[in-house]
């Protein structure tokens, strides 16, 4: 009874120190009670002495201490008895002023306490009113809300930058055996995380290969941010790829700028012309491919990043390496997952197919009805495109536009450079019959052989470039090589 007493005399007097409209009716203090039993945040009221009136439920899930335990308890007792740490009540009731403070409890509870003195009419101190919240919860909630910010951030700067670039959706032409056995290769490793490194000439396809793989894996919801480690400036390569914080240097955005790494987060980011990063820069990337982990410039923060890397060459980091301008472990670390794109000259029955889709889309594009002759076809299937597929398009673009007729033929030496050289025909076109005799398998090892010889001369030698044609890591040809010359 006391205690229901001490609560009820607590709360008019409470009321009385706030009413200013209306007199208060009975059930008042009744919904009163209610509100403080029902708090979810801890409240306490002490009197002028520091002893406590009034606490709810909360206040005593909290401190770990019954009802009869805290009710007529000292706070500074209770301070001295180890339920928590520090006192704000007390703090309040001697400076006659708000005060807040963290305090932790003996339950391992962090709690951000704000203590408010009640001034009666006589000018003194007649209550003090405790508030608390966990400020355990509290962090977290703004974890998460910062969280959320940063991923609004992060999908907004991926919507700008992919804005810029060109978002090559057309999926890869395969009618060639060798560009299925990629494709098929391309299905299995999609499902996977590991690094994957495409090789292969200048316009044969690549960021085709890695938009591919990024959209039959399982982060084809996030981006695929595409980079050409060519086309920026050495000096803006670390704010580029990790960001950096407002003001971190002069002419910086100042707002700052999430860097490559976290716009990629959870998706894919596309490294092409990887060879021609400087060494500097390779060390920073290895870093993050070992920890996952980023830093912007001008931050202390170290931010964890889950991405998806695809890189792509077209020179051999094999001979880089041993000339000292490519890191070894960061070509290990790159080198998980190896494909070797042919040229076009390797992929005759892609040719056409090829041509014909470009042609496609640019009879759309202007509205033509345009197609190509038997002849030009037969120029297509001949010529060596050492500009690979780009060409193809460009020479293709070149004869829809120039072309009055809409039968597309054209002087091969004004549009090919007076150059149609004789193409590596692949097996679906070959109708030349081998004269070879002997067994199935001693004809493919001669045929294998001839062919290997073939390559190696076109390339003087340079084994890496050879086994680039071939389709084949260099090893492997060194190990033939070898069995040949036996």
């Amino acid at each position: 009874m006391a205690s229901k007493f001490n609560r009820s005399n607590a709360a008019q007097q409470l009321y009385h120190q706030n009413k200013s409209v209306k007199e208060l009716e009975k059930s008042d203090l009744i919904d009163l009670e209610q509100v403080f039993a029902n708090s979810y945040d801890p409240i306490l009221v002490t009197d002028k002495d520091g002893y406590v009136i009034l606490a709810n439920p909360s206040t005593r899930k909290m401190m770990g201490i019954s009802h009869d335990e805290i009710i007529g308890s000292n706070v500074k007792n209770l301070v001295s008895k180890g339920l928590y740490d520090r006192s704000p009540a007390w703090e309040a009731l001697e400076t006659r002023s708000v005060v807040t403070a963290m305090v932790r409890t003996c339950m391992g509870t962090n709690l951000m306490c704000t203590s408010i003195p009640i001034i009666d009419k006589d000018n003194n101190v007649a209550m003090v009113i405790t508030n608390a919240r966990d400020n355990d919860i509290f962090a977290k909630y703004r974890a998460s809300l910062e969280k959320k910010r940063i991923e609004t951030e992060r999908y907004k700067s991926a919507a700008e930058y992919l804005g810029e670039v060109d978002l090559d959706l057309r999926l890869p032409v395969a009618r060639s055996r060798k560009m299925r056995k990629i494709i098929a290769s391309c299905n299995v490793i999609a499902k996977a995380d590991s690094s994957v490194i495409l090789y292969g000439e200048s316009g044969t396809g690549k960021e085709v290969i890695a938009r591919y793989i990024h959209r039959n894996s399982l982060r084809s919801n996030e981006p695929m941010i595409p980079v050409n480690c060519a086309a920026i400036p050495n000096e803006l390569l670390e704010s580029e790829f990790f960001g950096y914080e407002p003001g971190a240097f002069t002419g910086a955005n100042p707002k700052g700028k999430l860097g490559l790494f976290e716009v990629a987060d959870k998706g894919t980011l596309f490294l092409d012309e990887i060879g021609e990063l400087p060494l500097s820069m390779q060390s920073k990337l290895l870093r993050v491919l070992e920890t996952g982990e980023v830093k912007r410039l001008g931050s202390t923060v170290i931010r964890r990043i889950n991405t998806r890397i695809i890189s792509a060459t077209n020179r051999d980091l094999e001979t880089m390496i041993k000339e000292n301008t490519f890191r070894s472990d960061l070509y290990y670390r790159l080198n998980v997952i190896p494909l070797y794109l042919p040229p076009l000259r390797e992929r005759i029955a892609d040719i056409c197919v090829l041509a014909n889709k470009f042609l496609q889309e640019l009879n759309k594009k202007y509205a033509l009805s345009k197609k190509f002759t038997d002849k030009t076809k037969e120029v297509f299937l001949h010529y060596s495109w050492p500009g690979n597929i780009r060409e193809l398009r460009n020479v293709t673009e070149r004869l829809v536009v120039t072309s009055i007729n809409d039968d597309l033929a054209f002087d091969d030496d004004f549009i090919l450079g007076g150059k149609v050289k004789s193409s590596t025909v692949d097996e679906d076109y070959t109708e030349k019959k081998i004269p070879y005799k002997g067994t199935l398998k001693s004809v493919l090892k001669a045929v294998e052989e001839e062919y290997i010889n073939q390559v190696l001369t076109e390339c003087h030698g340079r084994v890496g470039e050879a086994a680039l044609r071939l389709g084949i890591h260099r090893s492997m040809l060194y190990r033939k090589t070898k069995v040949m010359e036996s």
